[in-house]
């Protein structure tokens, strides 16, 4: 019996002995695995980061928004760390030309995206030497829709615009819009006027409209706005649902006499109030013009 007792302690040990070998060489084999996931992740993530530096690098600098739009805003914030939506500027002689942009999407994907839309844009106006707004949409469609059926992928990502034609010395404003409008705000009064797109977007659409330049009476001390869908579509507050349009209305008015500066202030800590714990939704940019 001492025998048989030993011999089957010994086989247990052997067993688990064999079993303690095998979970370390499995322990091993994770962590190996971990290890490479995590190389992965940040290659993904230091390649994320450096595509934000050329995004960054097509941006317009703040010094030149305030150089040639003195009293003005941007809000700026991507949900991810790089970004559908854009801003652009481009000034031509005694014009000023401007925009804010909403990509398909957000994230990597949005930002590929802008980058098509950014540079169609400047060729529009740099190439084409195009200066009135709806002929600028016009062609970056073109220019877009083109892009994207040079292969054989059904690619119909696009854009929604806001675009701007500024001539401070005779404040003259020329505007056109794909999906995406214009607030002007009067000097003399809080009565927000709506100026409506064309409701096609810049990209593959079932039918290809011109695109309509508006011109838009303004004085000295209006302000316009334009902005994507981000801010508004944004979930949170005590109810748990967007934004909304109306509460931009609402906060416009309150601001709108408030310096450019104090406007960004409270735009921006007027959403971080709403959002609360929830996650932001989308890609938010927002432009705000003192004439």
């Amino acid at each position: 019996m001492t025998f048989i007792f030993t011999w089957f302690l010994y086989k247990r040990w052997k067993i688990a002995k064999n079993q303690n070998i095998i979970i370390e060489e499995q322990k091993k084999l994770v962590e190996e695995k971990n290890r490479q996931v995590e190389l992965k992740n940040q290659e993904i993530m230091d390649s994320i980061t450096y595509a934000k530096r050329i995004q960054s690098a097509i941006l317009p600098p703040e010094r030149l928004v305030k150089e040639y739009l003195l009293n003005s805003f941007v809000l700026y914030k991507p949900k991810d760390i790089v970004a559908g939506d854009f801003y652009w500027i481009e000034p031509i002689g005694d014009l000023i030309i401007f925009a804010v942009a909403d990509c398909t999407g957000h994230g990597v994907p949005g930002a590929m995206v802008s980058v098509v839309c950014h540079n169609a844009l400047n060729r529009s106006v740099r190439e084409f030497g195009l200066t009135v707004p709806g002929e600028i949409l016009d062609k970056t469609r073109e220019i877009i829709v083109s892009e994207f059926e040079k292969n054989d992928e059904n690619v119909s990502d696009g854009m929604d615009i806001s675009l701007c034609s500024l001539n401070i010395e005779s404040m003259k404003l020329q505007w056109a819009g794909a999906n995406s409008p214009l607030w002007l705000i009067k000097k003399q009064d809080d009565t927000i006027v709506k100026v409506s797109p064309n409701k096609q977007p810049i990209g593959k659409h079932i039918s290809y409209n011109a695109f309509e330049t508006q011109s838009i009476d303004i004085e000295k001390g209006d302000s316009i706005y334009l902005f994507t869908d981000g801010y508004a579509d944004q979930f949170g507050g005590e109810d748990e649902k967007k934004f909304k349009s109306k509460n931009m209305r609402k906060l416009i008015k309150e601001i709108h006499n408030e310096p450019m500066h104090i406007q960004r202030i409270k735009f921006e800590e007027t959403f971080e109030q709403w959002k609360g714990d929830f996650e932001q939704v989308d890609d938010v940019c927002v432009i705000g013009i003192q004439l």
